[in-house]
């Protein structure tokens, strides 16, 4: 069992950053995929990032040089920084782990204004 606790979002112009936080119940070197994903009004849930246990990244094309995910192992959070934010950004976004099954957060909300 993995509670995933988010924290980060909020209400920002189009151009700024925001960075996301995501808390697991264990420890992140147990957990062999963590990411990110987001779900705007009227759209299927998408990958926006995923880090693996061993420090892997990928990213959504939409999101490359724009996005960055990182993991502190001390800390044991796992981090999206979002630069340069567009409109098109605006979604509830998802912290996601994968330790034998998927596990969700609860969401946070992004909503970039133009």
């Amino acid at each position: 069992q993995v509670q995933l606790v988010e924290s980060g979002g909020g209400l920002v112009q189009a151009g700024g950053s925001l960075r996301l936080s995501c808390a697991p119940s264990r420890s992140i070197l147990s957990i062999n995929v963590m990411g990110w994903y987001r779900q705007a009004p009227g759209k299927q849930r998408e990958m926006v990032a995923i880090i693996t246990s061993g420090g892997s990244t990928n990213y959504a094309d939409s999101v490359k040089g724009r996005f960055t995910i990182s993991k502190d192992n001390a800390k044991n959070t796992v981090y999206l920084q979002m630069n340069s934010l567009k409109p098109e950004d605006t979604a509830v976004y998802y912290c996601n782990a994968y330790y034998g099954r998927q596990y969700w957060g609860q969401g946070t909300q992004v909503t970039v204004s133009s």
